[in-house]
Protein backbone atom coordinates (compact mmCIF):
# COMPACT_ATOMS: atom_id res chain seq x y z
CA UNK A 1 0.00 0.00 0.00
CA UNK A 2 1.27 3.46 -0.88
CA UNK A 3 0.35 6.81 0.63
CA UNK A 4 -1.88 7.55 -2.36
CA UNK A 5 -3.85 4.37 -1.57
CA UNK A 6 -4.30 5.39 2.05
CA UNK A 7 -5.09 9.05 1.29
CA UNK A 8 -6.79 9.09 -2.09
CA UNK A 9 -7.09 12.86 -2.44
CA UNK A 10 -3.96 14.10 -4.22
CA UNK A 11 -4.47 17.64 -2.92
CA UNK A 12 -4.69 16.43 0.68
CA UNK A 13 -1.54 14.32 0.22
CA UNK A 14 0.39 17.32 -1.04
CA UNK A 15 -0.89 19.55 1.78
CA UNK A 16 0.23 17.01 4.37
CA UNK A 17 3.63 16.71 2.74
CA UNK A 18 4.07 20.49 2.73
CA UNK A 19 3.24 20.57 6.44
CA UNK A 20 5.85 17.91 7.17
CA UNK A 21 8.52 19.02 4.74
CA UNK A 22 10.67 20.51 7.50
CA UNK A 23 10.92 17.23 9.39
CA UNK A 24 14.18 15.26 9.00
CA UNK A 25 13.98 12.30 6.64
CA UNK A 26 14.36 9.74 9.40
CA UNK A 27 11.43 11.14 11.38
CA UNK A 28 9.21 11.71 8.35
CA UNK A 29 9.82 8.25 6.91
CA UNK A 30 9.32 6.61 10.30
CA UNK A 31 5.96 8.33 10.70
CA UNK A 32 4.84 7.42 7.19
CA UNK A 33 5.96 3.82 7.64
CA UNK A 34 4.09 3.52 10.93
CA UNK A 35 0.97 5.14 9.48
CA UNK A 36 0.79 2.72 6.55
CA UNK A 37 2.23 -0.54 7.89
CA UNK A 38 1.18 -0.10 11.56
CA UNK A 39 4.67 -0.87 12.83
CA UNK A 40 7.81 1.13 13.45
CA UNK A 41 10.69 0.53 11.04
CA UNK A 42 14.11 -0.78 12.01
CA UNK A 43 16.60 1.49 10.24
CA UNK A 44 19.63 0.42 12.27
CA UNK A 45 19.55 -3.27 11.31
CA UNK A 46 16.91 -3.55 8.56
CA UNK A 47 15.65 -7.01 7.70
CA UNK A 48 12.54 -6.29 5.70
CA UNK A 49 12.56 -5.14 2.08
CA UNK A 50 10.27 -2.26 3.07
CA UNK A 51 12.77 -1.13 5.71
CA UNK A 52 15.70 -1.37 3.30
CA UNK A 53 13.88 0.88 0.83
CA UNK A 54 13.60 3.59 3.49
CA UNK A 55 17.34 3.27 4.22
CA UNK A 56 18.00 3.43 0.47
CA UNK A 57 16.06 6.70 0.26
CA UNK A 58 17.97 8.26 3.13
CA UNK A 59 21.52 7.20 2.30
CA UNK A 60 22.18 6.20 -1.31
CA UNK A 61 23.28 9.24 -3.30
CA UNK A 62 24.63 7.90 -6.59
CA UNK A 63 24.15 10.83 -9.04
CA UNK A 64 23.37 8.37 -11.85
CA UNK A 65 19.97 7.83 -10.24
CA UNK A 66 19.01 11.42 -10.99
CA UNK A 67 19.03 10.75 -14.74
CA UNK A 68 17.77 7.18 -14.51
CA UNK A 69 14.40 8.24 -13.06
CA UNK A 70 13.98 11.02 -15.64
CA UNK A 71 11.94 9.49 -18.46
CA UNK A 72 13.87 11.40 -21.09
CA UNK A 73 17.40 11.37 -19.63
CA UNK A 74 17.21 7.63 -18.91
CA UNK A 75 17.10 6.97 -22.64
CA UNK A 76 20.81 7.82 -22.86
CA UNK A 77 21.58 5.44 -19.99
CA UNK A 78 19.69 2.64 -21.77
CA UNK A 79 21.46 3.44 -25.03
CA UNK A 80 24.85 3.24 -23.30
CA UNK A 81 23.97 -0.15 -21.81
CA UNK A 82 22.01 -1.75 -24.64
CA UNK A 83 22.55 0.31 -27.76
CA UNK A 84 19.09 1.85 -27.69
CA UNK A 85 17.34 -1.00 -29.52
CA UNK A 86 14.93 -1.54 -26.61
CA UNK A 87 13.61 2.02 -26.47
CA UNK A 88 10.21 3.26 -27.54
CA UNK A 89 10.02 5.66 -30.48
CA UNK A 90 10.33 9.22 -29.18
CA UNK A 91 8.30 11.80 -31.10
CA UNK A 92 8.68 15.05 -29.17
CA UNK A 93 10.24 16.60 -26.06
CA UNK A 94 8.56 19.81 -24.86
CA UNK A 95 8.87 22.31 -22.05
CA UNK A 96 5.10 22.79 -21.86
CA UNK A 97 1.94 21.30 -23.32
CA UNK A 98 1.34 24.20 -25.71
CA UNK A 99 4.47 23.13 -27.61
CA UNK A 100 3.09 19.70 -28.50
CA UNK A 101 2.67 19.59 -32.29
CA UNK A 102 -0.18 17.26 -33.23
CA UNK A 103 0.47 17.63 -36.94
CA UNK A 104 3.66 15.60 -36.77
CA UNK A 105 2.23 12.88 -34.54
CA UNK A 106 0.70 9.55 -35.57
CA UNK A 107 -2.89 8.67 -34.73
CA UNK A 108 -1.89 6.99 -31.44
CA UNK A 109 0.69 8.19 -28.93
CA UNK A 110 1.39 8.67 -25.23
CA UNK A 111 2.05 11.94 -23.39
CA UNK A 112 3.86 11.86 -20.03
CA UNK A 113 6.03 14.03 -17.84
CA UNK A 114 9.69 13.19 -17.37
CA UNK A 115 9.33 13.40 -13.57
CA UNK A 116 7.01 10.41 -13.42
CA UNK A 117 4.34 11.42 -10.93
CA UNK A 118 3.75 7.99 -9.34
CA UNK A 119 2.29 6.72 -12.58
CA UNK A 120 -0.46 9.34 -12.62
CA UNK A 121 1.07 11.63 -15.24
CA UNK A 122 0.29 9.59 -18.35
CA UNK A 123 -2.17 10.48 -21.08
CA UNK A 124 -2.88 7.76 -23.65
CA UNK A 125 -4.20 9.09 -26.95
CA UNK A 126 -5.67 6.45 -29.26
CA UNK A 127 -7.20 8.87 -31.75
CA UNK A 128 -5.68 12.34 -31.99
CA UNK A 129 -8.66 13.65 -33.97
CA UNK A 130 -10.80 13.36 -30.82
CA UNK A 131 -8.25 15.01 -28.51
CA UNK A 132 -9.52 18.13 -26.74
CA UNK A 133 -6.43 20.35 -26.94
CA UNK A 134 -7.58 22.83 -24.30
CA UNK A 135 -8.29 20.10 -21.77
CA UNK A 136 -5.04 18.33 -22.61
CA UNK A 137 -2.97 21.51 -22.13
CA UNK A 138 -4.58 22.23 -18.75
CA UNK A 139 -4.10 18.67 -17.52
CA UNK A 140 -0.51 18.18 -18.67
CA UNK A 141 0.68 21.62 -17.57
CA UNK A 142 -0.91 20.90 -14.20
CA UNK A 143 1.36 17.87 -13.85
CA UNK A 144 4.41 20.07 -14.36
CA UNK A 145 3.59 22.11 -11.26
CA UNK A 146 3.66 19.12 -8.91
CA UNK A 147 6.84 18.14 -7.06
CA UNK A 148 6.51 14.46 -6.27
CA UNK A 149 10.01 14.03 -4.85
CA UNK A 150 8.95 15.45 -1.48
CA UNK A 151 5.98 13.16 -0.99
CA UNK A 152 7.95 10.19 0.36
CA UNK A 153 11.46 11.69 0.46
CA UNK A 154 12.53 9.90 -2.72
CA UNK A 155 15.86 11.61 -3.34
CA UNK A 156 16.39 10.18 -6.83
CA UNK A 157 13.50 12.25 -8.23
CA UNK A 158 14.86 15.57 -6.98
CA UNK A 159 16.43 16.68 -10.26
CA UNK A 160 13.59 15.51 -12.51
CA UNK A 161 11.04 17.17 -10.22
CA UNK A 162 12.85 20.50 -10.35
CA UNK A 163 12.89 20.56 -14.15
CA UNK A 164 10.06 18.39 -15.46
CA UNK A 165 9.49 18.21 -19.20
CA UNK A 166 6.97 16.54 -21.44
CA UNK A 167 7.70 13.66 -23.76
CA UNK A 168 5.47 12.28 -26.47
CA UNK A 169 6.30 8.72 -27.41
CA UNK A 170 5.15 5.58 -29.13
CA UNK A 171 1.91 3.95 -28.06
CA UNK A 172 2.68 0.30 -27.34
CA UNK A 173 0.06 -2.31 -28.06
CA UNK A 174 -0.27 -6.01 -28.79
CA UNK A 175 -3.04 -8.52 -29.32
CA UNK A 176 -4.12 -8.67 -25.66
CA UNK A 177 -7.45 -6.91 -25.13
CA UNK A 178 -6.81 -6.08 -21.45
CA UNK A 179 -3.62 -4.16 -22.24
CA UNK A 180 0.10 -4.73 -22.00
CA UNK A 181 1.63 -7.08 -19.47
CA UNK A 182 4.19 -5.26 -17.33
CA UNK A 183 7.29 -7.29 -16.39
CA UNK A 184 9.15 -6.00 -13.34
CA UNK A 185 12.54 -7.52 -12.50
CA UNK A 186 13.87 -6.98 -8.98
CA UNK A 187 17.66 -6.91 -9.26
CA UNK A 188 20.19 -6.74 -6.44
CA UNK A 189 23.84 -5.94 -7.23
CA UNK A 190 22.97 -6.50 -10.88
CA UNK A 191 21.52 -9.97 -10.25
CA UNK A 192 17.91 -10.83 -10.99
CA UNK A 193 16.21 -12.31 -7.93
CA UNK A 194 12.45 -11.87 -8.31
CA UNK A 195 9.98 -11.09 -11.06
CA UNK A 196 6.51 -9.71 -10.76
CA UNK A 197 4.06 -9.34 -13.60
CA UNK A 198 1.09 -7.00 -13.75
CA UNK A 199 -1.79 -7.95 -16.02
CA UNK A 200 -5.02 -6.10 -16.75
CA UNK A 201 -3.92 -2.86 -15.10
CA UNK A 202 -6.93 -0.98 -16.45
CA UNK A 203 -9.52 -3.71 -15.97
CA UNK A 204 -9.03 -6.78 -13.75
CA UNK A 205 -5.63 -5.94 -12.27
CA UNK A 206 -3.71 -9.05 -11.19
CA UNK A 207 -0.14 -9.34 -9.91
CA UNK A 208 1.98 -12.45 -9.58
CA UNK A 209 5.50 -13.16 -8.32
CA UNK A 210 8.23 -15.55 -9.49
CA UNK A 211 11.58 -16.34 -7.88
CA UNK A 212 14.97 -16.32 -9.60
CA UNK A 213 14.41 -19.87 -10.84
CA UNK A 214 11.19 -18.67 -12.48
CA UNK A 215 9.09 -20.67 -10.06
CA UNK A 216 5.65 -19.15 -9.66
CA UNK A 217 5.00 -18.10 -6.05
CA UNK A 218 1.27 -18.78 -5.99
CA UNK A 219 1.08 -18.10 -2.24
CA UNK A 220 2.24 -14.46 -2.42
CA UNK A 221 -0.08 -11.47 -2.57
CA UNK A 222 0.63 -7.76 -2.27
CA UNK A 223 -1.59 -4.78 -2.97
CA UNK A 224 -3.31 -6.60 -5.84
CA UNK A 225 -4.66 -10.15 -5.95
CA UNK A 226 -2.60 -12.86 -7.57
CA UNK A 227 -3.57 -14.99 -10.58
CA UNK A 228 -5.98 -17.88 -10.24
CA UNK A 229 -3.79 -19.94 -12.57
CA UNK A 230 -0.08 -19.62 -13.31
CA UNK A 231 0.38 -17.46 -16.42
CA UNK A 232 2.71 -18.64 -19.15
CA UNK A 233 5.97 -16.70 -19.36
CA UNK A 234 7.24 -15.38 -22.72
CA UNK A 235 9.45 -17.71 -24.73
CA UNK A 236 12.24 -15.10 -24.57
CA UNK A 237 12.05 -14.56 -20.80
CA UNK A 238 15.77 -15.39 -20.44
CA UNK A 239 16.59 -12.60 -22.88
CA UNK A 240 14.46 -10.26 -20.80
CA UNK A 241 16.45 -11.22 -17.70
CA UNK A 242 19.70 -10.50 -19.54
CA UNK A 243 18.43 -7.05 -20.51
CA UNK A 244 17.29 -6.36 -16.93
CA UNK A 245 20.63 -7.39 -15.42
CA UNK A 246 22.59 -5.19 -17.82
CA UNK A 247 20.50 -2.20 -16.85
CA UNK A 248 20.77 -3.05 -13.14
CA UNK A 249 24.54 -3.63 -13.04
CA UNK A 250 25.46 -0.24 -11.53
CA UNK A 251 23.18 -0.30 -8.50
CA UNK A 252 22.73 -2.09 -5.15
CA UNK A 253 19.05 -2.45 -6.01
CA UNK A 254 16.73 -1.45 -8.82
CA UNK A 255 13.49 -2.65 -10.33
CA UNK A 256 13.74 -2.87 -14.11
CA UNK A 257 10.42 -2.63 -15.94
CA UNK A 258 10.13 -4.15 -19.40
CA UNK A 259 7.40 -4.87 -21.93
CA UNK A 260 7.23 -7.73 -24.37
CA UNK A 261 5.45 -6.80 -27.60
CA UNK A 262 5.11 -10.05 -29.52
CA UNK A 263 8.74 -10.88 -28.72
CA UNK A 264 10.06 -7.31 -28.91
CA UNK A 265 11.60 -6.40 -25.54
CA UNK A 266 10.89 -2.74 -24.74
CA UNK A 267 12.27 -0.71 -21.84
CA UNK A 268 9.73 0.76 -19.45
CA UNK A 269 11.51 2.42 -16.54
CA UNK A 270 13.97 2.04 -13.68
CA UNK A 271 12.46 2.25 -10.21
CA UNK A 272 14.58 2.46 -7.09
CA UNK A 273 11.82 2.70 -4.49
CA UNK A 274 9.02 0.23 -5.38
CA UNK A 275 5.78 1.02 -3.56
CA UNK A 276 7.95 3.74 -1.93
CA UNK A 277 8.68 0.98 0.59
CA UNK A 278 5.11 1.00 1.89
CA UNK A 279 3.45 -2.29 1.05
CA UNK A 280 2.00 -5.23 2.95
CA UNK A 281 2.65 -8.75 1.72
CA UNK A 282 0.72 -11.92 2.35
CA UNK A 283 2.41 -13.80 3.85
CA UNK A 284 4.34 -11.18 5.80
CA UNK A 285 7.44 -13.38 5.53
CA UNK A 286 7.80 -12.36 1.88
CA UNK A 287 8.89 -8.89 3.06
CA UNK A 288 11.89 -10.60 4.69
CA UNK A 289 12.48 -12.79 1.61
CA UNK A 290 12.83 -9.72 -0.59
CA UNK A 291 14.94 -8.01 2.04
CA UNK A 292 17.52 -10.77 2.42
CA UNK A 293 19.06 -10.02 -0.99
CA UNK A 294 19.48 -6.31 -0.32
CA UNK A 295 23.24 -5.56 -0.27
CA UNK A 296 24.53 -4.60 3.15
CA UNK A 297 25.57 -0.97 3.47
CA UNK A 298 29.26 -1.85 3.77
CA UNK A 299 29.34 -3.52 0.34
CA UNK A 300 31.47 -1.74 -2.25
CA UNK A 301 28.71 -1.16 -4.82
CA UNK A 302 26.99 1.39 -2.63
CA UNK A 303 29.51 2.36 0.07
CA UNK A 304 30.91 5.06 -2.24
CA UNK A 305 27.53 6.83 -2.28
CA UNK A 306 26.27 6.32 1.26
CA UNK A 307 25.87 9.24 3.64
CA UNK A 308 27.75 8.34 6.82
CA UNK A 309 26.03 8.92 10.12
CA UNK A 310 22.55 9.45 8.68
Amino acid sequence: MEIKSLIRSQSIRHKLMRIGKFLPDRIMLSLQYKLITHRWPNFKTPKRFTEWIQVYKMTYRNPTLLDCVDKYAVRQYVTNKLGGVNLTVLYQVCENAEAINLTNLPEKFVIKTTSGGNGDNVLIVKDKTTLNMGEMVRTVNGWLSKNYSNTAREWAYKKAANHPRIIVEEYLENDIEEGLDDYKFLCYNGKFRYLWIDKGRYSNHRRGFWDENLKFLDYVNSDHPSFNDEPELPSNILSMITVAEKLASDFPFVRVDLYNINGRIVFGELTFYPWSGYVKFEPDEFDFSLGRFFPKTEEKIWTKYILAGK
